[in-house]
């Protein structure tokens, strides 16, 4: 016999209660406003507390009067906080609302604040059981509380033992919030000797400059005047200012009788105290110590030990100017608010209790008929299925249950039952059933949940939730790849968007960028305004998004090409990964002049890949399969959407190298296998349900529905905002030559069926070796040999996958006209 569920509460999930927008600045308002009055009353309290003391026995009548500048509510609560609470201390009450009210009001996550509750009511405490002390002389110092509680320590460990707890409650409070350590200290103590040391040595400099110099104001001579006019074109010795070529810089003088410069007397020429502006000279070379022996022949020389720098540079560029911030060009730049998207679910998870126990009683009457007896079940409700988890009796066999999976759906008259036997950390077997009236889960939900806010990731995916209604949230930079699958209108491209919003709401244009390539045009052309902001392109593309499959290659190949030159900074720091050479390049230990650049995060999103690989077939495998192997430590990450990745599509090599895999509905267990290498992804009942695999687990989620609108909302924001100046250029990509081109430059070594050849092609218009074979009747060898040669004359185009090659000529007398003038 089943036992009964064990609470309502197992089944039932209440909503957490959340304030709202409004509520949060009402509440914030009134704390602050509630500081301020703790603020006047506390003063005032100290002011006139003595007098107000008897009238706060009295609150209730209202003839007695009191002095405090808040009334009666004011000498109360300081009576209640400052004479009988904490003395003093109680001011960090008004420091503690006053925090938490502007929090609220400015709408900041509260967890913030716990560490500062905790170190405000410690130093309470401390501080007032320091003021204990001086319980007799001036009680409202420390307050009831800390008499008390000073009076309790000195009962059991005496005052010295309390002054002891009290020094080493102050340690803690100065290691663990002010973050002070005996270096910090020991480097004040040190750079205060410094300082006093400079100012020592500078004082007797600034001494000599401020002593008078008579021959400034000495009245200057004929020859002071000429020398002070040539200055500017002479060279002066070190030596001496004055010492110049006098006779060869003299003017020719016409008559001698004018000046006579032997007859004026020469001016006294004394070193000038004050000391030309020169450059810092070099360190100079300290000479060695020379030690005497009794030999005069034998000197022994000791070399001094050379001068140790304490700071190397990177640590005083970082003094000096701080850590290097890639979002300072953007700095700015706002993210887009919650806002923007839609709450499609207005009350949540709505349980209906009676649905619940009927599917309750079918799965239990369906394994009693088969002789399996249950022991305990369990409920939980998710946004579109509802887990039922059972603990079968003992000497059930699992497999037992397993095989009972239609049977189970055949009485639950559900869409498709899933089975997990046994739950992966739990010893229970799950039965996953379809909700008659599944929830929406909204993007809103799912980016504006505390995991997903507080979520210390690289890339932060929120996907959307999961069987216990929690946000499922993953990192793309450890996955490293991701596949998404599943059959058309399942919701691939829904979730597409789902992954890029997310990034968008949580990571600065300056440390990610988009690759999108979206060969069906219309699911991606939505993010073309922010270009400038997030997109990559290849220099000489007009549009960011490609949606031309003939320009993926040479994108796929710029990115090979990206990835290399990355490997090679990596190489140069020192470093593995992206992660370790942006701290070192924030850190100032990487030149930019040695061609070191902040790296961002790249994230190539392929849309409908199947149809890539239709038309552009190997070219398009080998970049992906390099990309796939290589470019996960350097931060290129790849997420590719198809419908069913066969062999045909993805090859082995490409598919190992993407371990986290997404399956939405399929149709058959085939494809399921052929995604996750399990089945199940054929038992979901569409619109955003899927399964996530990384690994060994399987993870059921709902995925967060994101809308048409939404995504444009989200677009102009960011678009209207200052962008860079161009999207993030990839290198340039210069293809290798195409086969055909450059083979046969020689007319005399063409086929003697060359002419014949090119009438065919320009006949049909199509240029294709089986034309020939069936034209002219050749083996595949020659008619590939003729379209080289034809290729290399430039009658037919260059080879474009599975198409036929363009044909450059017109018609035969164009074809005429281009022989005769190869001839001539």
């Amino acid at each position: 016999m089943a036992k009964k569920i064990k609470n309502e509460s197992e089944v039932t999930e209440k909503k957490p209660w959340k304030l709202s927008k409004q509520n949060k600045i009402v509440l914030g308002s009134l704390l602050v406003l509630f500081s301020i009055a703790l603020l006047v009353a506390f003063i005032s309290f100290y002011i006139h507390g003595q007098a107000d003391q008897s009238a706060v026995a009295k609150l209730t009548d209202r003839n007695v009067t009191v002095n405090n500048w808040l009334g009666k509510f004011g000498a109360y609560l300081s009576d209640i906080l400052v004479y009988q609470g904490f003395g003093v201390a109680s001011f960090l009450f008004v420091r503690l609302f006053f925090l938490t009210g502007l929090y609220l009001f400015l709408g900041i996550p509260l967890g913030k604040l716990r560490t500062t509750w905790f170190w405000d009511l410690f130093a309470m405490i401390i501080v007032s059981i320091i003021f204990g002390f001086f319980a007799t002389s001036a009680p409202e110092l420390g307050g009831v509380i800390g008499y008390e509680m000073n009076l309790f320590l000195q009962d059991y460990i005496g005052k010295t033992g309390t002054l002891l707890i009290l020094i080493f409650g102050l340690v803690i409070y100065l290691i663990f919030k002010i973050k002070v350590s005996p270096e910090s200290i020991h480097n004040f103590i040190e750079n205060s000797k410094k300082e006093i040391e400079s100012k020592i040595t500078v004082s007797p400099e600034k001494s000599t400059e401020s002593s008078y110099n008579l021959e400034e104001y000495a009245v200057p001579t004929v020859e002071e005047e000429k020398d002070e006019e040539l200055d500017g074109i002479h060279l002066k010795t070190p030596t001496s200012q004055f010492e110049i070529n006098k006779e060869a810089l003299k003017p020719t003088i016409s008559s001698s009788s004018e000046i006579n410069l032997d007859t004026l007397p020469k001016p006294i020429v004394e070193p000038i105290a004050t000391q030309p502006f020169t450059p810092t000279p070099p360190p100079t070379h300290k000479e060695p110590t020379i030690i005497t022996t009794n030999d005069e022949a034998f000197v022994i020389e000791k070399a001094e030990e050379e001068d140790i720098v304490e700071e190397n540079l990177a640590s005083r560029l970082v003094a000096d100017f701080g850590l290097f911030d890639p979002t300072l060009e953007l700095s700015n730049y706002k993210f887009p608010t919650i806002d923007l998207l839609k709450e499609y679910s207005s009350g949540g998870i709505t349980i209906n209790q009676e649905e619940l126990e009927e599917n309750k009683n079918k799965i239990v009457d369906t394994l009693r008929n088969y002789k399996i007896e249950i022991a305990q079940i369990k409920a939980t409700v998710g946004p579109s299925v509802t887990l039922y988890e059972i603990v079968p009796e003992a000497g059930i066999r699992i497999s037992k249950i397993k095989s009972l999976e239609d049977d189970i759906a055949l009485s639950l008259s559900a869409l498709g039952i899933r089975i997990i036997a046994p739950i992966p950390g739990k010893g229970t077997i799950g039965i996953e059933v379809p909700n008659k009236n599944p929830t929406m889960v909204s993007m809103k939900s799912a980016i504006g949940s505390t995991k997903f806010q507080e979520a210390e990731m690289e890339l932060p995916i929120a996907l959307g939730k999961t069987i216990s209604n929690e946000t499922f949230v993953v990192d793309l930079a450890k996955m490293p790849h991701l596949l998404m699958a599943g059959a058309t209108g399942q919701g691939k491209s829904v979730g597409l968007n789902a992954v890029l919003t997310s990034l968008l709401y949580k990571k600065h244009p300056a440390e990610v960028k988009f690759v999108l390539v979206d060969p069906k045009k219309v699911e991606l052309t939505l993010f073309n305004k922010i270009e400038r902001h997030y997109l990559a392109k290849l220099p000489d593309c007009d549009d960011a998004i490609i949606t031309d499959n003939a320009k993926v290659v040479n994108t796929l190949n710029s990115l090979c090409v990206e990835m290399d030159n990355r490997y090679s900074l990596l190489k140069d720091a020192m470093v593995r990964n992206i992660k370790e050479y942006n701290e070192k390049f924030k850190s100032r230990k990487l030149n930019p002049e040695n061609g070191h650049r902040f790296l961002p995060y790249i994230v190539l999103v392929v849309d409908e890949f199947a149809d890539l690989i239709m038309t552009a077939g190997k070219e398009v495998e080998v970049p992906i399969a390099r990309l796939a192997q290589l470019a996960r430590a350097i931060g290129i990450h790849l997420i590719i959407a198809t419908q069913r990745p066969s062999v045909n599509v993805i090859t082995g090599l490409i598919k190992a190298n993407f371990p986290a895999r997404i399956a939405f509905r399929v149709t058959s267990k085939i494809d399921s296998r052929t995604i996750l290498d399990t089945q199940g992804a054929d038992q979901l009942i569409g619109r955003g349900d899927l399964l996530y695999s990384n690994g060994n687990d399987v993870v059921r989620v709902q995925c967060a529905f994101v809308d048409t609108p939404e995504v444009e909302k989200i677009t102009e924001f960011i678009g209207s905002q200052k962008a860079y100046a161009t999207a993030y250029l990839l290198p340039e990509f210069i293809g290798e030559e195409t086969s055909g081109i450059g083979l046969d430059f020689d007319i005399s070594e063409r086929d003697s069926l060359f002419r014949e050849a090119a009438e065919i092609i320009v006949n049909a218009q199509q240029g294709s070796a089986s034309l020939l074979q069936r034209k002219l009747k050749l083996g595949y060898n020659r008619a590939g040999r003729l379209i080289d040669q034809l290729e290399a004359a430039g009658i037919v185009g260059p080879f474009e996958g599975s198409k036929a090659r363009n044909v450059n000529i017109t018609d035969i007398m164009a074809l005429e006209e281009f022989f005769n003038n190869e001839q001539n």
